[in-house]
């Protein structure tokens, strides 16, 4: 197919259809700045006759209606947390009453960054997620925020903690009365991630199906342990405990509130974040959504609001019922002992086979959405390899990409020691994740301001999305998670340890060194060869196999 060169180009579409477009206004690409401005990169853009670049070349497969998108996010906030997590909340926390007021603290931020990411998301309806946003809010330097973005995308196993969690559960459904060593709770998490790869590189259609299915017995499960909990509660015959716990009287709720400091109460803030981390979830995929607009506006606020009242109705589920030293002691399988209460160990290895099945639901989703968000890097030109990332082949899917996330996933799984590992997999996606949502929310607090007329009248003036999220539930967003990110570097109260056996900064110098590699990446790459070997870097936009790409090219001066 023929190229050739548009001056500028339209960021979004510029007119409704059911394929997909949108009535949103036209911005202006944050890959088309003036060549004073991008150093040594110049730009040479594929388009079409209407001038609009087709970003990644799905833009007539648009697959993913209202119900998949809803169970896109669904599925991906609600893997292992509520299932796993209670535990290690209850004992940052201290108390019953105060783990209670950090899943509402948690649902709160979750409804706040819903807000911010609808906006963001129907702005800039395609592929990619927080790529797009940071890459538009912060053009200058030219590539930098997409070299650091692209190092957290590619170096973290997003679904390492729930693939370490899966195997745990499948085994206990096996056989509950014995422990199994961690090299086969490893081994079968691993198992679960490959099948995911191989279903989303090789038949994505049957992936989506089977996760949606998935998602439905997850459901199922969240309502059975709701309406459980409140029938024990209650004492309705046959949920009728003969010594119900007391975790609900006054003086017990609220005893050993705060114990472990700020340190404790951050952990388990933390963990409460990871257990809604997949708000944005739909935005990595807006590409296959069809009118992305509309459903986003619909999908997320749905699945965001089922999620917390299921959330809110299982912890007051597990507190009826399991005592809270139990609770404490009973490490990632509070589930399994909440239903071995009400009905024996053979519901036990039930409860243990659903959740296993509910974690699977949640690895297949990050799998799904992270395949092509490094994708989306490929076909930028962003991340070395560019053209084998950024291909459909063999299968019309992402297959590099999921074998990518396959690959760090499964390594981490595999390596990190026992003991620390779940907790430190989930801050090690937890604070990259805080970090990111602060910087995404100050941009778009810039964008809401005035000033940015004045500062960058051609960038960003035309900011103008579908939908405007408040500008205080912007701002609360992007508070809670500056305290999100500085929180952890206080040392925590004597006696109480984030880690059994790493230091309690651990996974903040982990984040950070992914931050510099980023940064050392983009200088060397775009900055210092190109300035070294007397030449600038052209990119050229073109399609190739359905899919829209840049290709790299050196040019002398």
């Amino acid at each position: 197919m023929a190229s050739h060169r548009v001056e500028t180009e339209p960021l979004l579409g510029g007119s409704s259809s059911s394929r997909g477009r949108t009535n949103a206004p036209a911005l202006r690409d944050f890959g088309q700045l003036d060549s004073e401005d991008s150093g040594s990169l110049d730009e040479r853009t594929w388009a079409d006759e209407d001038g609009v670049r087709r970003d990644d070349g799905v833009s007539t497969k648009r697959h993913l209606g209202l119900t998949s998108t809803v169970f896109l996010i669904f599925n991906r906030i609600i893997g292992t947390s509520i299932f796993a997590t209670p535990s290690v909340i209850l004992r940052a926390s201290g108390s019953v009453g105060l783990s209670f007021i950090m899943w509402l603290l948690g649902a709160a931020i979750a409804a706040c960054g819903t807000a911010v990411y609808i906006e963001l998301g129907t702005a800039l309806p395609k592929n990619g997620g927080e790529k797009n946003y940071l890459e538009y809010i912060y053009q200058r330097p030219k590539f930098l925020m997409a070299c650091g973005y692209a190092a957290y995308a590619m170096l973290i196993g997003w679904s390492a903690a729930n693939v370490s969690v899966f195997g745990e559960y499948v085994l206990h459904a096996i056989n509950p009365t014995r422990t199994p060593p961690p090299i086969a709770t490893r081994l079968a998490g691993v198992s679960c991630v490959t099948f995911a790869l191989i279903i989303h590189g090789t038949r994505p259609a049957w992936g989506v199906r089977l996760q949606n299915t998935l998602g439905i017995v997850k459901l199922i499960a969240l309502c059975a342990i709701a309406l459980s909990g409140l029938a024990a509660l209650a004492r309705v015959p046959g949920f009728k405990l003969e010594e119900p716990p007391r975790n609900f009287e006054w003086s017990e709720m609220w005893e050993g509130s705060a114990k472990g400091g700020v340190s404790a109460f951050v952990t388990g803030l933390f963990t409460v974040v990871w257990a809604f981390v997949g708000y944005s979830n739909a935005n990595y995929a807006l590409s296959e959504v069809r009118d992305p607009v509309r459903t986003i506006k619909l999908a997320a606020p749905l699945a965001v609001f089922s999620v917390a009242i299921a959330y809110l109705l299982a912890n007051v589920a597990y507190f009826a019922v399991v005592p809270k030293d139990e609770i404490l002691g009973s490490g990632r399988i509070v589930a399994a002992l909440f239903f071995g209460k009400l009905w024996g160990i053979g519901a036990e290895r039930i409860v243990a086979g659903i959740v296993a099945i509910s974690t699977c639901a949640n690895i297949m989703t990050v799998q799904y959405t992270q395949g092509r968000v490094i994708q989306a890097l490929g076909q930028e030109g962003i991340i070395p390899f560019s053209g084998f990332f950024a291909s459909n082949k063999p299968f019309g899917a992402p297959l590099a990409g999921l074998f990518e996330q396959w690959f760090v996933t499964s390594s981490l799984v595999l390596t990190v020691p026992p003991g620390d590992a779940y907790l430190f997999m989930i801050n090690m996606i937890t604070y990259p994740i805080s970090l990111i949502n602060m910087l995404v929310s100050l941009g778009l607090l810039y964008l809401h301001a005035p000033l940015r007329h004045r500062l960058s009248p051609t960038l960003h003036a035309l900011w103008a999305p579908p939908f405007r999220a408040w500008t205080p539930i912007v701002a609360v967003f992007f508070l809670s998670n500056v305290f999100l990110v500085l929180a952890p570097l206080v040392p925590p109260a004597p006696g109480f340890r984030v880690y059994e056996n790493l230091p309690y900064w651990l996974h903040v110098l982990a984040a950070a060194s992914i931050s510099l590699f980023g940064v050392v990446y983009w200088y060397v790459y775009w900055q210092w060869l190109p300035r070294r070997g007397g030449y600038k870097v052209v990119r050229e936009w073109i399609r190739e196999d359905g899919v829209t790409r840049s290709v790299i090219h050196k040019v002398k001066l």
